[in-house]
């Protein structure tokens, strides 16, 4: 990550928007994780390229900013992992996608994933809270840094044209006193028919640390209606549910800011629902093609010391597992934008 610092000018300090207390100005550099002038050949192509990071030093990645247009960047990942999917440059990372003839088919990561950034439908860049960093590199077990792009069309790249989609990466090298992390929720399952479901998720902190939830991200493919997620204390009878944010999957899948200030400590429980609805005339399951669905709740969170060791929060969903099996009072209002969930609809890419 060393070679390729920006000199620090008036722009990068504008782009961070850093305050004067962050410091020098000079500790902040610049680093681009972007597709090596990639062309995809068909829609619905996944490629991920790597990025090791120096083991011999730690890094505090502050700001995302993507360099990418809804156009041809369906969504982007970017993930930490121990040991990347692949030795190669470029490779399919998608399950589902046809993989491109020529490029070899590989996991995002083959140990250690966890996400860290998400970026879909024209999203703005992502300043994280002053004194908060991802720690990358040196001790910590993110290794390398995978970029996933997914292609829905290909439309653009049909003149010779190449892309170029990823993320600009704001670091310091200097320690950060909060650390960033993500745990992600989701589920299994699938959708009968004609029908509203619910696939929901539940798990218990048990790591003897107090985290600070300050975004959420929904993601689901065309039949999610709304994505909500909670924070549950058990409390007898009754549950005491906390929003922690709700959104319609259908708005830029965006990281935004929680609907509440709360803290996640040991014993406490996240909870997240997707409800879904399907006029289809056959069954719908989760997987990670474009007719099939998905239902994710991603949480990012701060804490004083090392972010949880949990990444993630799954059920085998619907018809499985619901929040029944665990609680007995349920938010009414769970299923229910409220005005400021919703928003202009972007299309689907079928």
């Amino acid at each position: 990550m060393v070679h390729s610092a920006v000199t620090c000018n008036s722009f990068l300090f504008f782009v961070v928007g850093l305050l004067a207390s962050y410091g020098a100005c000079e500790s902040y550099q610049k680093f681009p994780l972007l597709m090596p002038h990639v062309k995809p050949e068909q829609a619905e192509t996944y490629f991920c390229t790597p990025v090791k990071i120096d083991p011999t030093e730690e890094y505090y990645v502050t700001a995302f900013e993507p360099n990418a247009t809804m156009e041809t960047a369906h969504h982007m990942l970017l993930y930490g992992c121990e040991e990347p999917g692949s030795d190669g440059e470029v490779w399919n990372c998608g399950e589902m996608a046809l993989a491109q003839p020529g490029i070899s088919s590989a996991p995002v990561c083959r140990t250690g994933s966890q996400v860290i950034y998400a970026w879909a439908k024209d999203a703005p860049k992502l300043v994280l809270p002053e004194g908060v960093a991802f720690k990358v590199g040196g001790k910590t077990s993110i290794k390398y840094l995978v970029l996933q792009v997914h292609y829905a069309s290909v439309e653009k790249f049909k003149d010779g044209s190449t892309d170029d989609s990823g993320v600009f990466l704001y670091y310091t090298e200097t320690p950060q006193p909060k650390a960033a992390g993500v745990l992600l929720l989701g589920t299994g399952g699938r959708i009968n028919p004609k029908s509203v479901e619910y696939m929901e998720t539940a798990c218990t902190i048990d790591e003897d640390k107090v985290i600070y939830p300050f975004a959420f991200r929904t993601h689901t493919h065309a039949l999610g209606r709304v994505v909500s997620g909670y924070k549950v204390t058990r409390n007898g009878v009754t549950d005491k549910w906390e929003l922690i944010g709700k959104k319609d999957p259908q708005l830029p899948q965006m990281f935004y800011p929680v609907a509440n200030e709360l803290t996640l400590a040991k014993g406490d429980t996240v909870a997240a629902r997707c409800t879904m609805q399907s006029n289809r005339d056959r069954i719908t399951r989760v997987g990670s093609f474009n007719n099939d669905e998905m239902c994710n709740f991603y949480i990012m969170y701060w804490s004083e010391g090392e972010p949880l060791e949990q990444k993630y929060c799954f059920t085998g969903g619907p018809p499985l597992y619901s929040w029944a099996v665990d609680f007995s009072t349920v938010p009414r209002d769970a299923s229910k934008l409220r005005p400021e969930d919703t928003g202009p609809h972007m299309h689907h890419h079928h």
